[in-house]
């Protein structure tokens, strides 16, 4: 698994050594790593398939009473537990996995009664477990005939009158310009490819091609409207839930080596500066030289002689480092923010097993997409908000001052910040971060601002990017899985070919924008829910173990803690050796009669005490806490939360 909106992947290294070799895996390709400015919250289900009076649980039998059990993710214990009578258990057994139809929806939480309307199966299987996600968050587990039927009318590759019809209507002919595909080895949706030349004395001219996917899926079509229903892919770790049938997603819209694509392409002059002189967007038909991997760039550009097959893309790839170490230090300069988060990669075996968890790694090649993509997406929104068309922006607000400036308060208990006068910037807060980037609190410390920051959302209007100090964005580059990238090609296309049409776009961005921000929130919490089980499923092997992790969040009731591996779990203060106080301001956590302190990046010894699958949680028992002070502020007592031992 990767990420959704980024082509970054999971990210660094961690210690492996108690994990098994890799047999089997998904992966998703993944595009800009905005999706770091985005902190989401737990929402009910809303997905296209969801049903509001529906609830995903367990059937439990308590003495005599038989209730259902929601699985986690339901936002604030929207349900509790569902009572259900003998006469609504529909022949239901206990402890299955079942779908649960609220009878009374307007009750108080906790005062539900239910009917059992389908069962799923043993919540032990995998599939099972899964199966229960995507129906919790209203995933479809398929296309229906109507749906396949006319993506199947579609040839394989675009057939020689069709290229003949385009190159006649004006779209120009890129065959003969180098270009390949950099993406992970299992990618099969390839949105984008990349051509590169190098101009001394000007700078480069760098050439992103996106597929053209309006060519095929015209608005108001039978594809069109399961597309606009889904809005977005979603990559669960052992499937891919695709906005579009994989007759077009994986075949004729993906940019595969060797076969003629229909594209849009943004060219762009950029100078030494990382400044876009000069460029433009249109239609056009590429032919993908090859197609390459990160790890393949990656070794052929930092280990020479160890990637023979790319020999011959060495003088192109390296422009194309040399570009992107140009464009990373203009967004640096310029206060771009950037988050290091290890994301968290499971391998499974055949049965869905997983047999084992590690930090995603990213590399310099991650790096030469990452950015191409940015400055493509900046370029194109730049471009179309001149024009004054109607648009669809990818927006990130400036933080609730109130929140940021709760940060920077906890920023300086651990030496970070300097003096501030005015609203923060990003640059500012880059600055900050980037002056304790080496310190064992850094990537909680980032946690915590990330969680102060807006969301990042998409909107009719231009209100900036906050994170990527960026006055104009969008996201242009991945219409096979992304449904505003595809509705943006249309409002392109129209400018390019017909400008009566903008109206009607001017009165279907704003649904555009928010029903899609609706359905990436869903479909990174199903994301997150599949990571969740199959992590609680790889420790449910490990109770008893111990592992090297450190504490990455802290609430009243305990310390979250995340191992070397990247698997999180909580320990409760209540399994501790002594009774915790635990102060917000300083976010950390005293023991009264030890002085034993605990503290955000803290390194930790815990043991495996508990993993409960229905819930997706793991309990840890730390095993060792260090003696250290506490930091020298004064505390204010309202802010210490008793935690007694039980």
């Amino acid at each position: 698994m990767a990420k959704r909106n980024g082509k970054s992947g999971k990210r660094r290294n961690g210690n492996q050594a108690k994990f098994s070799s890799p047999k089997r895996s998904v992966k998703k390709p993944s595009k800009v790593a905005s999706r770091v400015f985005e902190p989401i919250d737990s929402l009910p289900p809303k997905g296209p398939e969801a049903r509001s009076n529906e609830c995903v649980g367990t059937l439990r039998l308590l003495g005599s009473l038989y209730y259902v059990e929601p699985d986690p993710g339901y936002s604030n214990g929207q349900y509790g537990r569902i009572s259900i009578t003998k006469e609504h258990l529909n022949g239901a057994p206990i402890d299955m996995k079942v779908i649960c139809e609220i009878l009374n929806p307007s009750a108080p939480p906790g005062e539900y009664n239910g009917r059992i309307s389908e069962v799923l199966g043993d919540p032990g299987r995998h599939d099972v477990a899964m199966l229960g996600i995507m129906r919790q968050y209203g995933l479809a587990t398929s296309f229906n005939d109507s749906v396949l039927a006319f993506a199947d009318q579609f040839p394989l590759n675009p057939g020689a009158d069709d290229i003949e019809q385009a190159l006649q209507s004006g779209r120009k002919d890129l065959r003969s310009l180098m270009t390949i595909t950099i993406d992970g080895e299992d990618a099969k949706d390839l949105d984008d490819a990349i051509s590169i030349e190098r101009l001394p004395g000007k700078g480069y001219r760098l050439w992103v091609h996106i597929a053209d996917v309006s060519h095929y899926v015209k608005e108001g079509s039978v594809l069109d409207d399961e597309a606009s229903k889904r809005a977005t892919s979603v990559y669960l770790v052992d499937r891919v839930v695709p906005m579009l049938p994989p007759r077009l997603s994986n075949g004729l819209c993906s940019l595969n080596p060797n076969a003629p694509r229909f594209t849009l392409t943004a060219s762009m002059l950029i100078d030494y500066n990382g400044t876009v002189i000069e460029g433009d967007v249109f239609e056009s038909i590429i032919n993908s030289n090859m197609r390459t991997s990160y790890n393949e760039v990656y070794a052929l550009l930092f280990d020479p002689g160890e990637m023979e097959r790319l020999e011959p893309l060495r003088p192109m790839l390296e422009s194309m480092k040399d570009l992107t170490d140009i464009l990373i230090r203009k967004r640096k300069n310029r206060g771009a923010m950037e988050f290091s988060f290890p994301e968290t990669h499971v391998d499974l075996d055949e049965v869905g097993r997983p047999v084992n968890v590690f930090p995603y790694p990213i590399n310099q090649a991650h790096r030469i997409i990452e950015e191409f993509m940015i400055v493509c997406n900046e370029f194109v929104a730049e471009r179309f908000e001149r024009m004054k068309a109607p648009f669809i922006y990818r927006i990130h607000e400036d933080p609730d001052l109130e929140k940021i400036t709760e940060f920077l308060k906890l920023a300086k208990l651990f030496g970070a910040g300097g003096h501030l006068r005015g609203k923060p910037t990003s640059k500012y807060l880059s600055t900050l971060m980037e002056g304790v980037k080496d310190e064992p609190f850094a990537p909680a410390l980032s946690q915590v601002l990330l969680r102060s920051l807006a969301k990042a959302v998409y909107s009719k209007d231009n209100l900036g990017h906050f994170g990527l100090s960026s006055e104009s964005y969008c996201h242009f580059t991945s219409p096979i899985r992304r449904y505003p990238d595809l509705y943006i090609h249309r409002i392109i296309k129209s400018v390019i070919h017909d400008r009566g049409r903008l109206s009607h776009f001017s009165q279907m961005v704003e649904n555009v924008s928010a029903h899609s921000s609706e359905m990436e929130r869903n479909a990174v919490d199903a994301e997150r829910a599949s990571v969740e089980l199959k992590t609680a499923e790889y420790m449910a092997d490990h109770i008893g173990e111990i592992f090297d992790g450190t504490v990455s969040g802290m609430i009243s009731g305990g310390i979250f803690i995340r191992l070397d591996s990247s698997i999180e779990g909580m320990a409760a203060f209540r399994v501790m050796d002594d009774y915790y106080e635990y102060d917000e301001r300083r976010l950390e956590a005293r023991g009264k009669r030890s002085g034993n302190v605990i503290r955000i990046g803290q390194r930790l010894k815990v043991r495996v005490a508990s993993v409960d699958l229905s819930m997706r949680r793991i309990d840890f028992e730390p095993q060792i806490v260090s003696t250290e002070k506490s930091r020298p502020i004064k505390s204010d007592s309202s802010n210490k939360k008793k935690n007694r031992r039980k």
